[in-house]
């Protein structure tokens, strides 16, 4: 986003958003609420997540997130990849695109009751908004995108 001169960085740390004048944006900015160096550029490839970094990264981002549910012995799942990374770079800074392998960490699968891979989960403002199942077309999982934004 941007305001004239400027523009509006989140936090991947605590989701405050940050105006950054242009003219600042080579100063390494910080967080105007924890300190943090501020990510100008937001990842243009899936994030991967964890048991431990679900509640951090897909929880409280501020951005919406797209999590990938998969596990490596799933050849739909397998298939699914390369849309995740299409997607990725097309909703760069507008939505996170994340992975979670389900193998490593069941905690997750266990807690939104995932029985079968892949599983998209799309949740904004910590919420879980839309759960899809199966390897679905990217023209599908862009409209459940379009409905979450």
């Amino acid at each position: 986003m941007s305001t004239q001169n400027s523009i509006i960085v989140p936090c991947l740390t605590c989701g405050a958003r940050n105006r950054v004048p242009q003219a600042r944006t080579n100063d390494t900015p910080r967080c105007g609420k924890c300190k943090t160096p501020l990510s100008l550029n937001p990842p243009d490839h899936p994030v991967i997540v964890s048991d431990a970094l679900f509640q951090k990264e897909v929880m409280q981002s501020s951005l919406p997130v797209l999590v990938d549910c998969w596990a490596p012995w799933c050849g739909p799942c397998r298939a699914v990849g390369p849309v995740m990374d299409a997607l990725a770079k097309k909703y760069q800074g507008r939505v996170k695109v994340a992975k979670l392998n389900l193998d490593d960490n069941p905690a997750t699968g266990s807690r939104y009751s995932i029985t079968s891979v892949p599983t998209l989960l799309l949740v904004k403002n910590g919420k879980l908004v839309n759960t899809l199942v199966g390897a679905l077309p990217q023209a599908q999982i862009e409209a459940a995108i379009h409905q979450m934004l």
